[in-house]
This record gives C-alpha cells, structure tokens and sequence, in this order.
C-alpha cells in the first residue's frame, strides 16, 4: 500500500512537471487577442478551446446547450405547485427582470446565514412562493432553469459581493481552493494558479474560472453544473467530493467567482 501510495505521488509530480513544460509551449497562444473573453491577465476557458469548440459556442443554432435553455424558459413559464404560480408570475419578463442577477451570484442569504447559490435560490422560490417540490441538483429542469436565468446576464461582468457577510463565507472558499488535499496531496490552485495552459495526462489546464457555468461538456455529452465539475476535481486527487450544494462547495463557488471579476457571463459556454 506505501508502495502504491508512493507512485501515485511521483506520477503526480510527473504530471505537474509536464503541465510547466506544456506550458511553455503554449504560451504563444497567450499573445493571441481573446477580446472580451480576456480582461488583462484573465482568461475565460473559452480561450483554452480548440478552435472547433469555440465554434460551437459562438453559434446559438449548433450550441447544444440552448436545448436546456429552451427547457428553462419554458419552466419560467409554467405554473406549478399548490400557490398555481410559475416564476412569470412574480418575475414577469426574465430578460428584464432577470438581467445582471447571474452575474452577482452566490450571494449572502440573511434568512439562512450563509451563502447561497442561483441553483439553491431556485429551490427556495419554488418552495416558498410557488408551493412546488425543489428540483433535484443536475436535473434537466434545474439546469435547464439555471442556464436560462443565467443567460439573461449574458456578457455581463461577473460582479460578485466578498465583503460584509459574506466575508467569511469568502476566506473559507479561498482557504479550499489552496488546501491540498486526496491521495495525489493536490490543491486547485496547483492547476489553475500555477499551471494554466499546460498539460495534466490529456487534459489541458485553464484558468479554471466559472464564467460559463452551468455549460455543455463534450465529454459529457450534457450541460453539467459548477458543482459537477467541483466533484470531478476532487475525484480526479482521489479526494472524497462533497454533495451537489455542500456549503463547501458553494463558498467555493464565491471564491472561484471572484477569481474571475470582470469577466463575461458565458452561460452557456461549450468546453471539452
């Protein structure tokens, strides 16, 4: 087992080695002008894209991810639960109503004393002032919901509160993204911090910001939310994940967001 334990830490210092030498060479693309997905030294994962990707992204028609919008708008509109509400209802016209509020998003939520996430506040609408059951974490519905009020604050600059009372909820999500942690002894910062644009196996490594969430992953065949992708990382240090809106996860979530200030609202990005 010690045996074993030790060559899963040498093949990580390996993969890092590697990732700081693909690095370099990939900073020729650095010098490339990204537009408004670049805003000075960040970097959306768009421009980690294969050029096949970004245009798949850049056509709303061969975006496969306006399925699940489309699905969100139309839960926008349909009433539901014992109060006969839809979100219409309260919320009139999402493009008017709804714009700027994916960009600020997790915020402080006063009545539950902690953050809260554009999923979660969903949730809680639908149950307090629709009178209708939550929808499950990664289901068609609550992307598909996610995404459209998200897409409402499409190129918008991620403009997220860190001070206050959220404060707290912020230094514990910073003080995650640097903890090293799973059998490979790694930290998020280890990729995104230290190694953007290198190689990790056949993986390569962005900046790891959150401006497109929730989106479609070719790899996944299907839009995945920040929290999947939270999940996956953690597996990937063979560390135990946390479940879909663990308080972790959603300080996290704060932390990452901030990292990226300034940046578009890609929702919904496209991404290997």
């Amino acid at each position: 087992m010690r045996k074993s334990i030790q060559g899963i830490g040498a093949l990580a210092a390996l993969a890092v080695a590697f990732s700081a030498f693909a690095g370099t060479a990939f900073a020729g693309k650095d010098k490339m002008n990204f537009g408004k997905y670049q805003v000075g030294e960040l970097r959306t994962g768009y421009t980690f894209s294969t050029p096949e990707t970004r245009a798949i992204q850049d056509d709303d028609f061969e975006n496969p991810a306006f399925l699940w919008v489309d699905v969100g708008e139309a839960l926008w509109n349909k009433k539901e639960g014992k109060a006969g509400k839809s979100c219409a209802s309260c919320h009139k016209n999402a493009s008017a109503s709804m714009r700027g509020v994916g960009a600020r998003y997790p915020v402080f939520n006063k009545k539950l004393g902690k953050l809260q996430n554009l999923e979660q506040r969903i949730n809680q609408e639908r149950v307090e002032k629709m009178q209708a059951k939550p929808l499950k974490y990664e289901s068609k519905e609550l992307l598909g919901l996610t995404m459209f009020v998200r897409n409402q604050s499409k190129d918008m600059p991620i403009n997220v509160s860190i001070d206050g009372p959220a404060a707290p909820f912020f230094e514990k999500g910073k003080k995650f993204y640097f903890q090293r942690r799973g059998q490979l002894d790694m930290a998020c910062a280890n990729c995104h911090v230290d190694n953007p644009g290198g190689m990790i196996r056949a993986n390569l490594l962005s900046q790891g910001q959150s401006n497109g969430f929730p989106l479609y992953r070719l790899k996944w065949q299907k839009p995945g939310s920040l929290h999947r992708r939270f999940r996956g990382c953690n597996k990937q240090v063979r560390a135990k994940p946390y479940s879909y809106g663990a308080d972790e996860y959603v300080n996290l979530e704060l932390y990452v967001a901030w990292r990226g200030q300034g940046l578009p609202v890609e929702t919904p990005a496209v991404r290997m």
